[in-house]
């Protein structure tokens, strides 16, 4: 260690006392990453199972063309995904430009008019706010269709609050929806216990409404997904966990065979659904980094973890707390400052293997109800399974700190964040 320290001072320019800090750090928190040793190993021999279970190929990352009818590759894709979360049938598309619209075919796939759907985390994510039609008007919103929406806020200590969604439950109600990562809120993630007592509770009292889940930024941090415990569909980016920081774009959809045909109705149109798409030479990159995928995501556990200590250690407030039990890869510090935050945000850029050089600023980002400073220095672009962070520009300035290819790369991400506030005198 010692010597790579010396390599980080002077090479990166990195102030020993920063290295210090760090160092003490990640020796509080070393006794945390044995379990989830445990659980990437398990889950990397589940992926393997199904794999293998497929008989995958180098047949299947040929290139298709046209309507895409009977791609290989496309469908072998679709049952790995499927016999990994144990689910009936999936869509893993490159159409699905992001996890935002694989949320949104799946709402406007399985809802109607006249029906209801309640979120049960609270607000959605900013992104989804114009799809639900919480903001923008007359853009094909839910809202705009006749679909009636309803939020159950968590409880005080950040739980699902299942008594409060039963009494909202009416009639009409189709589809219920927790949001399994923290998002823009200052909250912890919702567990996979939390969401199968949610799930079991719904199920019991009203058996014909759907529970879904936005799994953004949970794949593979428990040996179970919410499919697993209950939930009828959910939904994700590839360029999150389950890309593996190697698949170029997509987005999947997994669950109940009858609603991920609802939902394929939506990614194309009726009568089409999922037997046309093309892959466009895709199926390599989407099958090997769902493959690599369970260490990749480990790697950027270890480094949230490092991170919400060292600035713990600090005597800044972070969420979660390093040793709580994690449901998605995001750690958050409230900084308190937009010059801090704007800090942090560049000292992650500095630290990226793209454009380290670019000082990320606040911009008005599409889809966000405020400024957003974003850093990320990625080989796909918006990967943010890949190091990154950002925050809105809004008080309390919290900085939502994420991924890293591997754990080294998100430590090196730790590292800069705080150099840079040393630097400008912010600490």
């Amino acid at each position: 260690m010692k010597e790579t320290n010396k390599f980080l001072m002077e090479e990166f320019n990195i102030s020993p006392e920063v290295l210090e800090k760090v160092e003490k750090a990640e020796e509080k928190v070393k006794p945390l990453f044995d379990k989830l040793d445990d659980i990437t190993a398990y889950n990397q021999y589940k992926v393997l199972s199904a794999f293998q279970k497929n008989r995958i190929s180098d047949r299947h990352f040929a290139w298709n063309t046209g309507y895409g009818y009977d791609d290989p590759g496309r469908e072998a894709i679709e049952k790995v995904f499927s016999d990994t979360f144990h689910t009936e049938s999936s869509l893993v598309r490159t159409q699905i430009v992001n996890g935002t619209h694989a949320l949104s075919i799946t709402l406007i796939g399985i809802l109607r008019p006249g029906e209801k759907l309640i979120y049960c985390s609270g607000g959605p994510y900013d992104t989804l706010e114009e799809v639900i039609g919480i903001r923008g008007d007359g853009m094909g919103s839910l809202k705009d269709y006749g679909i009636e929406y309803d939020q159950v806020e968590l409880t005080k200590d950040g739980k699902i609050d299942i008594d409060e969604v039963l009494k909202r439950i009416t009639p009409n109600t189709k589809v219920v929806t927790v949001q399994r990562a923290t998002g823009y809120d200052w909250r912890k993630s919702i567990t996979i216990d939390e969401i199968e007592k949610w799930a079991a509770a719904v199920h019991e009292k009203f058996p014909d409404v759907v529970c879904m889940v936005d799994n953004c930024y949970g794949e593979f941090l428990d040996t179970k997904e919410p499919t697993d415990v209950g939930v009828d569909v959910m939904a994700g980016s590839l360029i999150k966990n389950p890309g593996g920081g190697i698949a170029l774009s997509g987005g999947y959809v997994t669950g109940k065979k009858e609603l991920i045909d609802k939902i394929a109705y939506r990614l194309t149109c009726p009568g089409i659904g999922g037997e046309c798409g093309l892959t466009f030479g895709q199926t390599r990159q989407m099958l090997q980094g769902f493959f690599m995928a369970p260490k990749v995501v480990n790697g950027a556990v270890k480094g949230a973890i490092l991170c919400g200590q060292v600035y713990k250690d600090l005597g800044f407030e972070v969420c979660p707390e390093p040793e709580d039990v994690r449901s998605d890869i995001i750690q958050a510090v409230k900084l308190k400052s937009e010059k801090a935050l704007v800090a942090f945000c560049q000292g992650i850029q500095a630290a990226s293997p793209i454009d380290s050089y670019v000082k990320p600023m606040p911009w008005d980002m599409p889809g966000y109800e405020s400024q957003v400073v974003m850093a990320a220095g990625a080989f796909v672009q918006g990967s943010s399974i890949e190091l990154s962070a950002d925050g809105p520009i809004r008080e309390p300035y919290n900085v939502y700190f994420q991924g890293g290819l591997t754990y080294e790369a998100s430590k090196i991400g730790v590292i800069k964040s705080l150099d840079a506030l040393y630097k400008e005198r912010l600490i």
